[in-house]
């Protein structure tokens, strides 16, 4: 399994916790050069005040745990 397939493995895992705050979460692309992960959040999540604990205090600690070299896990606005 790559990292890519990894890291959309964990993103559905967590979805349901996501959801349950009335958001979602869709993963766009991992840059494995820049070691970045793309996501897009929607519903409550996408205007969030706490986004930013949630992108990388709660889901790029969950990613490193199993992909090491990630550094950061960004929202893009689609």
């Amino acid at each position: 399994m790559n990292k890519e397939d990894i890291i959309k493995d964990l993103i559905e895992e967590l979805r349901p916790f996501i959801n349950m705050d009335g958001g979602d979460i869709e993963f766009i692309k991992y840059d494995d050069v820049e070691k970045i992960v793309y996501v897009k959040l929607t519903g409550a999540c996408s205007m969030c005040l706490n986004q930013g604990d949630t992108l990388n205090s709660g889901l790029l600690y969950a990613i490193q745990e199993k992909v090491k070299d990630v550094k950061e896990v960004v929202n893009v606005n689609l």
